[in-house]
């Protein structure tokens, strides 16, 4: 039997330093609603395996260790005091995959990416600790967010479409799959739909889930992928592999150049990733607002702590092209929505998020789910990508507030999908400093008395669409 909470207090926890350890069935109860729909749900996750066998050249036993090992630490979350859905860097993939192919396949590709992953970990970590992450991305002109999230948008796009690339294997498949899920997720005439029905507006919070189902029977349809072959049983992902050749354990640790090199990328993603901690900040006041029953302490100090760990400890054992980002947008919201409708529905957030993370990886070890998705995870990494390619073009102009915002985002984005981190930050920083000469780091929107270039900022549920 769970612990339970008084009116208006925080749920029971253990104090531990800066974090609030909270264990399922002690500090809150089951919560079956979220712990199913996490078991549903995994099969966005399984969908990075096909970039992990792509990039590292990995068995799909050894992705399928990683998604596990990755799966196991989204519960540090709840487990240390966040009350999150935690998930991917999801706009930064396009840009790490890039970063990573442009060395050389095998040995130099994991040491690339194991580098950046525990440069990115231990950065994050100095940031939340310290309590510098808010006065780092202040600094950061606008112009050069802009170029960053834009720079990610081209570059999902340009990994489905490249020579060789997704789309030609999946022509027909990407082509129908995508049409249906910019319909669910972006059109106004569901968004209407959604608002008149229960029954759509359940069915829109499975997100992209119903169209990953639905590649599964268009696919071998038109001969782009065989019928899959359910088998029983628990999954059998393959850490002995994984450590002894895809760790620094088993092939050596990077050099201390790797390191350094890895520092642009670093500070891309962390440009991206800042967006979701203060994302997840809003949902929970929002959701707390409601709930005058709890007390929830959501801390983006506590948060940087816990997904630079995650990172730190990916980049040792398992490094992962999805990165360990502290968001999954699209559930957090699901779940907070969920809570609002009082302590029957939903005891605490902690419950929910938490249970939640324990159904997906719950998911990852049962076969069925594994192989019913396996021959179409490629369709389902595609739609991801160009889901997030929209959302990033449309944000990254967002934040612009100017044309010359716009100029300069649009230059730097281009290069930094092309020729990578290191070559679009400096594009960025040359033509900012050249444009805006000795305001090089005053808010853009001061200095123009404007509001952002597109005027509306986007909705809180496009903003990550339905990816980790």
């Amino acid at each position: 039997m769970a612990l339970k909470r008084e009116y208006g207090a925080e749920q029971p926890f253990w104090k531990l330093g800066p974090f609030k350890v909270r264990l399922p069935l002690v500090h809150y109860r089951f919560e079956g609603a979220d712990y199913l729909q996490g078991l549903i749900m995994c099969a966005v996750c399984l969908s990075i395996i096909p970039l992990l066998q792509e990039t590292l050249g990995m068995p799909f036993e050894v992705a399928l260790a990683i998604v596990v090992l990755n799966g196991i630490l989204y519960c540090l979350h709840v487990l240390l005091g966040d009350p999150v859905v935690p998930g991917w860097i999801t706009p930064a993939i396009p840009l790490l995959a890039a970063y990573v192919t442009s060395f050389e396949p095998g040995v130099p590709r994991i040491h690339a990416l194991a580098a950046f992953e525990i440069t990115l970990g231990v950065f994050v970590i100095f940031l939340g600790a310290t309590g510098l992450a808010q006065k780092f991305i202040r600094y950061v002109p606008n112009a050069i967010k802009s170029g960053v999230i834009l720079g990610a948008g081209f570059a999902a796009v340009m990994m489905i479409f490249k020579e060789g690339g997704r789309f030609e294997k999946y022509p027909y498949t990407i082509t129908i799959a995508v049409g249906i899920a910019f319909l669910i997720l972006f059109s106004k005439g569901f968004a209407a739909l959604r608002q008149k029905s229960k029954f759509w507006n359940r069915f829109s919070d499975l997100g992209i889930l119903p169209v990953i189902l639905l590649g599964i029977v268009i696919a071998p349809i038109f001969g782009e992928a065989p019928w899959p072959e359910i088998q029983w049983g628990i999954s059998r992902p393959d850490f002995i592999t994984l450590f002894k050749e895809y760790t620094p354990w088993g092939v050596g640790w990077p050099s201390v150049s790797m390191f350094i090199k890895a520092i642009p990328m670093v500070l891309a993603v962390y440009i991206v990733l800042f967006g979701d901690v203060i994302q997840s900040q809003a949902l929970v006041a929002d959701a707390n607002m409601v709930r005058e029953d709890e007390y929830i302490d959501y801390n983006p100090n506590r948060a940087h702590m816990i997904f630079g760990l995650r990172n730190s400890l990916m980049g040792m054992f398992g490094p992962d092209i999805s990165m360990c980002g502290p968001l999954w947008a699209a559930m957090q919201v699901v779940v907070c929505e969920r809570y609002k409708h009082g302590r029957e529905a939903m005891d605490s957030l902690f419950s929910g998020a938490g249970w939640f993370r324990f159904g997906t990886l719950t998911g990852y070890l049962l076969l069925p789910i594994v192989t019913l998705t396996k021959p179409t995870l490629g369709v389902a990494l595609a739609l991801t990508m160009l889901i997030q390619g929209y959302v990033s073009v449309r944000i990254a102009v967002e934040k612009s507030f100017n044309q010359r915002d716009i100029g300069i985002a649009g230059v730097m984005g281009a290069v930094l999908a092309t020729k990578g981190a290191a070559w679009g930050f400096a594009a960025g920083i040359v033509l900012t400093l050249l444009i805006y000469g000795k305001d090089f780091f005053k808010d853009t929107s001061v200095l123009e008395g404007a509001r952002p270039y597109m005027g509306v900022p986007t909705p809180a549920s496009e903003q990550t669409a339905v990816t980790e």
